[in-house]
C-alpha cells in the first residue's frame, strides 16, 4: 500500500509517500512540484531516500528530507 501526503513549504508542494517493499520494509520517497514565474511546473522525484519498518517512519523521513533539501536551495 502507497500512503501519499500532501503540503505546501516555502512555495513547493511536498508530496512524501513510502511503499511496501516485498521484504516487508517501507520505501521513503518523495515528489516536490514548485510553479515558476512563467507557469513551468517544476518536478523533482526522489526514490528510496531510506527504508524503514513502519511506514509513517518512512513517510516522516521523506517529509523532513524535502524540508533539508528546500531549505538549502534558499
Amino acid at each position: 500500500m502507497q500512503k501519499t501526503l500532501f503540503q505546501d513549504y516555502r512555495g513547493y508542494s511536498v508530496r512524501p509517500s513510502a511503499h511496501r517493499l516485498p521484504d516487508g520494509y517501507f520505501s521513503a520517497d518523495l515528489l516536490l512540484e514548485r510553479s515558476n514565474a512563467l507557469a513551468e511546473k517544476m518536478q523533482y522525484r526522489f526514490y528510496s531516500l531510506g527504508y524503514f519498518d513502519k511506514e509513517i517512519e518512512a513517510t516522516n523521513f521523506s517529509r523532513e528530507w524535502a524540508e533539508d533539501w528546500i531549505n538549502s536551495k534558499g
